[in-house]
């Protein structure tokens, strides 16, 4: 089957055919679709950050919240004055003549000073909002997260169909090539008796090593399909795969294409702008609030020391405490702070012109995908009976030239016309199950 799904497993593959044959010796797991996707949901490299990216910013707000918490520090230096420093003062403070000065050493050599400092935040409005918008943080890396994950299930989901039809294939192409080998040998031996030529049995032959050569083209195919399947699902390529589901089973049904205008509230690339946009309105507010004054309570309590020897230096220690608030009132800044909030209201509307266009673009992509997936359908209902009929013109053929009454070149004809007709019917199939993802993936029903 030659299309992009098909080229694409080869690209990604070819790097594991060296590995191709040590799987025997890795783990074998027996999986359904679901058990496929929750699988990836563990084990896929893009979860897992995903994952951390919440973590993290769980931690971030934690972050934020600290800020308003009491913030202590303590401090404490020794210093050796090599050389006091010396001050001239007016001479006449000591007895000397008037208009003169005497230089005077003040302090002592060595000094020492421990101390400890804590300071808490009564009130400020950026920190306020700051504590708002680190919660909305939390909530972009959980929509990121939720992004990861519809592009994981939908990875996962094609490459499971792939390897869904490429295993529906080889089973038409079997079945293909033990009738045909059977037709091989009867007409052989028909051509023994006499009662077939030559060029009948050659014909036969060369649509039978055709045949054969496909189907080992669909072998090496539905191998490289469980490689990428357990490229997406983060498996190791060493363990082995098996697929329990069966391609009846998957439904595809005209109802799922049912139109909803308000599902484009369900994609979480729509949600993740809205929660964009919070951020934005939520900077615009932090700006706003930088206008405000802030307050804030502080506190200090040390020891010094001091003395000419080093010896002596703890033994007197002079305290000192202090306590206060201080207020911090912004009057002017130049403009800056108006400008920022001009441009702070310039970015919440382009956050709503982006959330137009993306609603606009949801829709059309639903539609698209609605009409795709109904197209998809009716071409599936088409082949499907282009194939019966096909198999019908095979049997009808054969009969005929058993009997004598048609040609060998009827029979070659119309079992390469099965052949195309099947061919036909595994690519519809392969699109039909594509665009029903796809549909799904529209109207936000992948979670």
């Amino acid at each position: 089957m030659k299309n992009k799904a098909a080229l694409l497993i080869m690209l990604l593959a070819i790097g594991a055919q060296g590995v191709k044959a040590q799987d025997s010796q890795g783990t074998t797991h027996r999986f359904t679709l679901q058990e496929c996707l929750q699988y990836a949901y563990e084990h896929q490299d893009s979860m897992k950050n995903a994952r951390l990216d919440i973590e993290s910013a769980n931690y971030k707000v934690k972050e934020t919240i600290g800020i308003g918490l009491p913030q202590i520090d303590a401090t404490a230096n020794i210093q050796d004055y090599l050389k006091v420093p010396t001050t001239l003062l007016p001479a006449e403070f000591f007895g000397g003549e008037p208009g003169t000065y005497m230089p005077v050493k003040f302090g002592v050599k060595y000094q020492s000073s421990a101390g400890i400092s804590i300071n808490q935040l009564l009130f400020n409005g950026s920190y306020l909002v700051g504590l708002k918008a680190s919660k909305t943080y939390k909530e972009l890396s959980q929509r990121n997260y939720d992004r990861t994950k519809i592009a994981t299930t939908t990875a996962v989901t094609k490459a499971y169909y792939q390897v869904l039809v490429n295993g529906e294939q080889l089973k038409l192409l079997d079945a293909n090539v033990q009738q045909l080998e059977q037709q091989v040998k009867e007409t052989s031996a028909l051509n023994q008796q006499g009662f077939a030529e030559k060029i009948d049995v050659d014909r036969l032959n060369v649509l039978y090593n055709n045949l054969k050569t496909t189907r080992e083209n669909t072998v090496q195919l539905l191998a490289l399909g469980y490689q990428l399947l357990k490229f997406q699902m983060g498996m190791p390529v060493t363990d082995n795969l098996i697929i329990e589901d069966r391609i009846e089973n998957v439904k595809l049904d005209s109802t799922a294409a049912v139109t909803d205008t308000a599902a484009y509230r369900n994609r979480v690339e729509f949600a993740l702008l809205e929660t964009q946009k919070k951020l934005n309105e939520l900077d615009l507010q932090r700006i706003k609030s930088q206008f405000l004054p802030t307050l804030s309570a502080f506190g200090n309590a040390s020891y010094n020391y001091q003395a000419d020897k080093f010896g002596d230096l703890y033994d007197q220690r002079f305290p000192t405490t202090i306590i206060g608030l201080q207020l911090n009132v912004p009057i002017f800044s130049g403009f800056q702070r108006l400008n920022q909030v001009k441009q702070a209201k310039i970015a919440v509307e382009k956050s709503d012109n982006i959330l137009h266009t993306v609603k606009n673009g949801i829709l059309l992509e639903q539609e698209s995908a609605r009409t795709t997936y109904h197209n998809s359908l009716r071409s599936l209902h088409n082949q499907r009976s282009n194939m019966e009929l096909a198999r019908e013109v095979l049997r009808v053929s054969k009969i005929k030239y058993e009997q004598g009454v048609g040609s060998s070149l009827e029979v070659t004809q119309a079992q390469t016309a099965l052949q195309e007709a099947e061919n036909n019917y595994i690519q519809s199939l392969f699109d039909a199950l594509i665009s029903k993802v796809d549909l799904e993936k529209a109207f936000g029903r992948i979670e």
